[in-house]
C-alpha cells in the first residue's frame, strides 16, 4: 500500500537515499541541503513563512516496508527580485537580402529574467524498482501537487513551470554548458550548478544580454536545445495530459526546457472537488472504475496532509465509492470529507 503525504525532519536519511538516484538543484543528494530543505518545508505547510518563501516537499510512501521511495516538490514563486527565474528565451532572427534573395531563419538564444516568477513544480523523483508500478506512483507523484495547489489556490501564481532534464553525457555534464557557459562564467557544469543553488547572481553579472546564435554551435549541441531526456519524457507526456506546453525557453545551465500552464486551466486543478466517501467491496459498483487522486488535510493531526491514488465508483447513494484500505490510509471515516480528482 502507497501514501503521500508531507515531509518532516526526520524524513532526511530516506530522502536522502531517494535524492542519490538522480542529484538536481531542486532536491541535490546534500544532507546539510535537504535538511535547509526539510525545515522550509515544514514551516510552509505550517505556514511560517510568506507565500512567496513557501516550499512543500511531499513524499511517497510504501507503507508495507515503511519505506519512503519518492519525492516532489512545489515551490510557490519561482522568481523574485532577490532570486529571480532565469532562462534562455529561443527567438528566431529573420534576415533577408534582397541583393542575394537569400532569407534565412537564425535560431538565437536571449538571457531572461523573471523578478514576479511563476509557481513551479520540481523534485520529482521515484525509486527505479518502482517504476512502471500498476498504481500509477510516477503520475501519483507528479498530479497530488496539482490537486493541492486547487485547496490552496490564493497561495499560488497564475502560472506554473516545470523544468525537465535534457539528454546528458554519460558523467552528467551538459553539451550546452562546455561550448557556452563555461566560456562566460570560467566554471565547469559541476561548479555553476553547485553555485547556483544559493546564488545565481553571477550569471546575471557574466552572460551577455544581446542574442547568442545557435549556428556557431557545433551541430550535435544545437541538436539537443530544448530537448527532453530520455528519463523524462514520461513526464513531459503526463504535464501535456494536462495543459502544459513547451514555453520557447530553456535552462541556461544545460538546454533543459521550460513547460507552462495557466494555473486555473490546468485539468487536474480545474476538476478537482470535494466530495465525500464511502467503503465498498471489491466486487460492487459494477462497471470500470476511474482512478482518482483522493487527499485530506488535518493541521492538527500528523501527517497534516495525505493523499493517496484509488479506484473510485463515482456514485454510490451519493458518495464515491472506495475500497475499505484507502479510508485506512487516509486517516478518515466516510463522513470526513476529501478533496478529489480523476486523472
Amino acid at each position: 500500500m502507497f501514501r503521500i503525504r508531507q515531509s518532516y525532519r526526520e524524513d532526511v536519511d530516506q530522502i536522502l537515499a531517494v535524492a542519490e538516484h538522480l542529484d538536481t538543484v531542486n532536491l541535490p543528494a546534500d544532507r546539510t541541503y535537504i535538511e535547509r530543505i526539510l525545515d522550509l518545508s515544514v514551516a510552509s505547510f505550517t505556514e511560517q513563512v510568506p507565500p512567496a518563501e513557501r516550499e512543500y516537499l511531499f513524499v511517497l510512501e510504501d507503507l508495507d516496508r515503511e519505506r519512503v521511495i519518492g519525492t516532489s516538490m512545489i515551490h510557490a514563486q519561482h522568481g523574485t527580485k532577490r532570486a529571480p527565474h532565469i532562462f534562455f528565451r529561443v527567438e528566431n532572427d529573420e534576415r533577408y537580402s534582397y541583393t542575394l534573395d537569400r532569407y534565412f531563419v537564425h535560431p538565437t538564444l536571449r538571457i531572461g529574467y523573471n523578478y514576479d516568477g511563476p509557481t513551479e513544480i520540481g523534485g520529482l523523483i521515484l525509486l527505479p524498482e518502482y517504476r512502471g508500478n500498476p498504481e500509477a506512483l510516477g503520475r501519483l507523484l507528479s498530479y497530488v501537487r496539482f490537486l493541492f495547489i486547487r485547496m490552496h489556490r490564493p497561495v499560488f501564481r497564475d502560472k506554473v513551470l516545470s523544468e525537465l532534464l535534457p539528454p546528458l553525457e554519460a558523467d552528467g555534464t551538459s553539451k550546452l554548458w562546455e561550448h557556452l557557459g563555461r566560456h562566460f562564467t570560467g566554471l565547469s557544469y559541476q561548479e555553476a550548478d553547485l553555485l547556483s543553488k544559493d546564488n545565481k547572481e553571477f550569471i546575471h553579472a557574466l552572460f551577455p544580454d544581446d542574442p547568442i546564435h545557435c549556428e556557431l554551435l557545433p551541430a550535435d549541441v544545437r541538436a539537443v536545445i530544448g530537448q527532453v531526456g530520455p528519463d523524462t519524457r514520461g513526464v513531459e507526456k503526463m504535464l501535456r495530459r494536462i495543459g502544459f506546453e513547451y514555453a520557447q525557453q530553456i535552462d541556461p545551465f544545460d538546454g533543459g526546457p521550460h513547460f507552462s500552464a495557466v494555473t486555473d486551466q490546468i485539468t487536474i486543478v480545474r476538476d478537482a472537488r470535494q466530495a465525500r466517501l464511502t467503503a465498498i467491496d471489491d466486487g460492487a459498483g459494477g462497471g470500470e472504475r476511474a482512478w482518482a487522486i483522493l487527499a485530506v488535510e488535518h493541521p492538527e493531526q500528523r501527517p497534516g496532509f495525505r493523499a493517496v491514488g484509488a479506484r473510485v465508483v463515482p456514485d454510490v447513494d451519493g458518495r464515491v465509492g472506495v475500497a475499505r484500505d484507502v479510508l485506512v490510509r487516509l486517516g478518515i471515516d466516510g463522513d470526513a470529507p476529501v478533496w478529489m480528482v480523476t486523472a
